[in-house]
């Protein structure tokens, strides 16, 4: 009998298990149509243009679009029903985020088709509607996001996995293309630079794109050709932030959701003004850094040096003060008694793997330095500032990964709600009961409007009688006494509160210093400060073309950590 009740749930559960494993091997096969693509064209394949590659992108673009109009309709159909909702998942500010970086691509889009009409004489159609497909694929897809990243799917279960994970690899694609785009613009400003220092052991052959005809306004034709890759940062981020927002919302798929109230953690300034103030420093010194870099980087020999030279002091001590933070961190988390979350959480869980996964990237490149720096014949005064950098870095991403991934696995405090506030009671000798000001209200800090009613604090009603005046005096004796219990005891729970709250005010110190920290240190990557590229120590080492590869592969991986740390610490910030 109970092998018969149990055949239901299990035949009802193994068509969609079925279906999440058929999905899945369906995104990944056409994501690696489209890499393949993408690689062809990159290495100039016979017979593969990039008006192929974007064709398969636009195509890809298209169906996603059919996909969430069809989703949209029907969700506008019933409107009236009641859903199942993720509260972990689509975080308000994680959407405020991806608003700003697709509003960015939009300025992008519009760069692009100003471009492709200035050379519309020899470009192909398909690198003018790619940029108008895109921006009405991003527009969309915002829309989707806002309004329906929390959902957990219960119905058309199967046609709706297939829809997500199409948009989740579409999107990957557009990040990958993306991503190709820009390194190769960053790789031949390296070449030009090699050029520049003289570097003749090295063959250097430019792999050009640009068009083979000449643009109608030339003034334009350059302001859309810079501002392109300035921005392409920004589309970066904006696909692979939505890939793993769409991912989230594809594992949720048929998910049995518990219901509880979950609590809302807003964003608050109060209380961060130390960790807001140095992490503001930090910020501002990395943009000088940053710009002084590509100012003096390929001037000449002495000038690449030295900015080589003050880029990885200043790195070194930002990276030093985080794993400081972070160790503070982590040993106030040891101090206190707290256990961990471990329900189910696909968000949570999803973010965790990016924050170890993507943190690989840069510890490939920190030990290719390391290894190049020991096995290297001759040392460059300014390449021995490359090792403690980089073995800073490896120890800070595990630092940092520690105290991000038990922050959002601790359970939240939760209020007694038996004692709201503390009050202190006095009766005096004239038997008129009067209630003094208000001495604490411990959980929210405001407060209290008095109802009227004298609250009994103590064992048993010990209101006084005037009409008895050895009752008054005896209740006078035990009230004094119960005052002075009751003083003793509320001010050790107010110390024990104090301490929690002073642990608390640290700890939200530490996230937002380390919040803007890896806002700084995502900035030189993604705007064209590599010392990976300019150092030339791993170059000699392993070979121009190899290390180049290693670069180009571990960078992106690099760069979305910087900015995925910077997301998780921003909820870390509100949850503590």
């Amino acid at each position: 009998m109970e092998q018969a009740a149990g055949c239901p749930a299990v035949g009802g559960s193994y068509p969609q298990k079925n279906a999440e494993i058929l999905s899945s091997q369906y995104g990944i096969n056409l994501f690696l149509a489209g890499l393949l693509l993408t690689f062809a064209w990159a290495v100039h394949a016979v017979g593969i243009s990039k008006s192929h590659l974007l064709s398969y992108l636009i195509t890809l673009m298209l169906i996603q679009l059919l996909w969430m109009l069809w989703y949209l309709c029907r969700s506008c159909t019933q409107r009236r029903l009641i859903r199942d909702k993720d509260t972990h998942a689509g975080a308000r500010w994680l959407k405020c985020g991806i608003t700003l970086f697709a509003v960015i691509t939009l300025i992008l889009d519009s760069f692009k088709i100003g471009y492709y009409i200035d050379f519309s004489n020899c470009l192909s159609p398909t690198e003018g509607i790619f940029p108008v497909t895109h921006a009405v694929h991003t527009i969309l897809q915002v829309y989707f996001l806002w309004c329906h990243a929390k959902d957990v799917i219960q119905s058309f279960k199967t046609l709706e996995r297939f829809g997500v994970i199409h948009s989740v690899f579409t999107n990957l694609l557009l990040w990958t293309n993306g991503v190709l785009t820009e390194s190769k613009h960053q790789l031949n400003e390296h070449k030009e630079r090699l050029i520049t220092l003289g570097f003749g052991n090295i063959t250097i052959v430019l792999d050009d794109h640009a068009p083979q005809c000449n643009c109608t306004t030339t003034t334009l034709c350059s302001i859309f050709s810079q501002g392109i890759y300035y921005l392409y940062p920004f589309n970066i981020e904006y696909h692979i932030l939505a890939s793993t927002m769409l991912y989230v919302l594809w594992k949720n798929i048929g998910r049995k959701v518990e219901h509880h109230q979950q609590t809302k953690t807003p964003f608050k300034f109060h209380g961060i003004t130390v960790g807001m103030i140095f992490g503001l420093i930090v910020l501002t010194s990395t943009i000088g850094i940053v710009v002084v870099y590509l100012i003096q980087i390929g001037g000449s020999k002495i000038k690449s040096e030295l900015a080589l030279t003050m880029f990885y002091l200043h790195a070194i001590f930002v990276l030093a003060l985080m794993c400081t933070a972070g160790i503070v961190a982590l040993l106030i988390y040891r101090l206190e008694d707290r256990s961990l979350d471990n329900s189910k959480n696909p968000a949570r869980k999803l973010d965790a793997e990016l924050l170890v996964g993507t943190a690989a990237g840069s510890w490939l490149l920190s030990w290719g330095s390391i290894l190049a720096i020991i096995c290297a014949q001759g040392h460059p005064k300014y390449t021995w500032y490359n090792l403690p950098y980089s073995v800073l870095v490896i120890i800070e991403k595990y630092i940092q990964n520690l105290f991000i991934i038990e922050s959002i696995h601790r359970e939240q405090e939760k209020v007694n709600e038996d004692i709201k506030t503390l009050r202190i009671v006095t009766i005096s000798r004239g038997s008129t009961l009067s209630l003094s000001p208000l001495y604490k209200e411990i959980y929210n800090g405001r407060a209290a409007r008095d109802s009227g009613d004298i609250p009994c604090l103590f064992k048993g009603s010990i209101c006084g009688r005037e009409n008895d005046a050895a009752g008054v005096a005896r209740e006078e004796t035990s009230q004094d006494n119960s005052l002075v219990m009751h003083s003793a005891s509320d001010f050790s729970f107010y110390s024990r509160n104090s301490v929690t709250n002073n642990k608390r005010r640290i700890l939200k110190n530490i996230a937002a210093f380390l919040f803007l920290c890896n806002l700084s240190l995502w900035i030189p990557p993604a705007f064209g400060c590599r010392p990976e590229y300019d150092n030339g120590l791993e170059e000699i080492v392993f070979g121009f073309e190899p290390w180049i590869i290693v670069v180009n592969l571990a960078m992106p991986f690099s760069i979305f950590y910087r900015m995925h740390s910077a997301a998780s610490l921003f909820e870390v910030n509100c949850k503590t």
